[in-house]
Order: structure tokens, then C-alpha cells, then sequence
């Protein structure tokens, strides 16, 4: 996807960073208080004060004793930027819409117009000259990386990603759309580098917290993305 208060905010802060409330006791982790994290020991969370933010909190996870037990341990926090249109229901987002959808999503891999940060263990796609991702409706390459583009896919309705260094120095691809691809609903949803404003529906944190997050990612702990809002962040769904 082409890149592009006070007290809500404060709120949003102590949900995802776990911070104590005046007068009370802490809360547990965020993690800890979802129904659902993806089954690994690993998990982001991108969460926003409400659906029409643009800004919000990146916030990676570790699941210490294990995925069936143990607890949630914060191993850092960014702050983050979503789509020029807020967030939109992942089950039900529409292209084109400017929206970051939520949900709990899989990262199948990393790429980058840079080399992968010293450290990297995911599957890390260098960008080339002739790297594209299609997002062409009628295109059989619909929400795919390609190289070259095909002919069938549209270069109006592709990103040509090298064309982006700022934003895609380094990105991880979030699985929104991804395995059954819905024609319509939306393509290249990626957390990536930001480009010093709203994105046209990606997640995007800064320079130094994209390269901590690539070092953190253990594909043995099926790291995942959970995109939301503060108030709805514990009732996030897997799609």
C-alpha cells in the first residue's frame, strides 16, 4: 500500500505499555488480556486510541516460559502511524480506502531496499529494480510480490517498491488479505519504516525500531501482528 487528544492518547500509552492507574493496581500485559495471540511466543501489537487515529503505539512482545505458559514481557515500543483514514474492520476493509486494517495477522516474510539489519533471522526478500507488488484486481499476481511485473498486472495498480527508500528500507509483510486473497479488500498492508506521515494503510514506526523489531523476530516463535484500538484492542480477531 503506497505509503504515503491528549487524554485518549495517555490512555492508548498505559494499555500497551502496561503502565499502573492512578489509585489502582497495574494491568496485566496486553497480550495477556487477549483472546487471541497467534499461538507463538512472539506477538506486536499496533494499537490506536480510536478508529479514525493516525497515530498510536507499536509495542513487541515475548512470551517468557513458553506458548502455552509463562507471561508476556514487553521487549520494546515505538510510537506508530496508520492509514490516512484511520482503521477499518479487517473482515470488511475496502481498497483504496486509506485504511489500516485491524486484526490479527501472521508476517510471512521480511524485505528491503537495505540489507537485513545484522541480527535478522526471518526470511529477509531484497528488493531489486525489478520488484513490484501487484495490486491489480484483476490480476492472477493480485496482493503478490513479482519480478517482473507481469502483464496482467497494471503498473497504475502496482508499487513499484524500489521507489520507496525511505519507507521500505525495511519492512516485515503483514498477512492481511494474503493466503485467500478477497478481490477488493485490499493489498500490500506491510510495517515499515515511516515516512514522516499517515500511510495509505500500512503500519509504520521509525527507522531504529524497524531494525529492532527485524533483529527481535524469531520465526521459530511465530511472531504475529495484532492491529487495533485501545478500547477494542482484547477482542481483536484472527483472520
Amino acid at each position: 500500500m503506497r505509503p504515503g487528544v491528549v487524554a485518549a492518547l495517555v490512555s492508548a500509552t498505559l494499555l500497551v505499555l502496561g503502565a499502573a492507574p492512578a489509585g489502582g493496581p497495574p494491568p496485566r500485559p496486553l497480550p495477556a488480556r487477549m483472546a487471541e495471540t497467534g499461538g507463538g511466543s512472539q506477538l506486536i501489537t499496533a494499537v490506536a486510541p480510536e478508529t479514525g487515529s493516525t497515530e498510536g503505539r507499536v509495542t513487541w512482545w515475548d512470551r517468557r516460559g513458553g506458548a502455552s505458559g509463562g507471561r508476556w514481557v514487553r521487549a520494546g515500543s515505538a510510537p506508530a502511524r496508520f492509514g490516512a483514514g484511520g482503521l477499518a474492520d479487517g473482515a470488511t476493509r475496502v481498497q483504496g480506502t486509506n485504511t489500516t486494517p485491524t486484526g490479527l495477522y501472521d508476517l510471512p516474510y521480511a524485505f528491503g531496499i537495505e540489507p537485513a539489519p545484522r541480527g535478522t533471522a526471518y526470511r529477509y526478500r531484497p528488493v531489486r529494480q525489478d520488484s513490484w507488488w501487484c495490486q491489480d484486481n484483476a490480476s492472477r499476481s493480485y496482493n503478490r510480490w513479482t519480478e517482473p511485473r507481469p502483464a496482467d498486472c497494471r503498473a497504475a495498480e502496482a508499487e513499484h517498491l524500489i521507489t520507496y527508500p525511505a519507507q521500505y528500507a525495511h519492512a516485515l509483510v503483514v498477512g492481511f488479505n494474503y493466503h485467500r486473497p478477497v478481490r477488493g479488500r485490499g493489498a500490500g498492508i506491510f510495517l515499515h519504516v515511516d515516512g514522516r506521515g499517515a500511510t495509505a494503510g500500512c503500519v509504520s514506526v521509525p527507522a531504529e525500531a524497524m531494525r529492532r523489531v527485524l533483529r527481535w523476530a524469531d520465526p521459530a516463535a511465530r511472531p504475529h501482528i495484532a492491529i487495533g484500538t485501545s478500547g477494542g484492542a482484547t477482542a481483536i480477531t484472527r483472520y
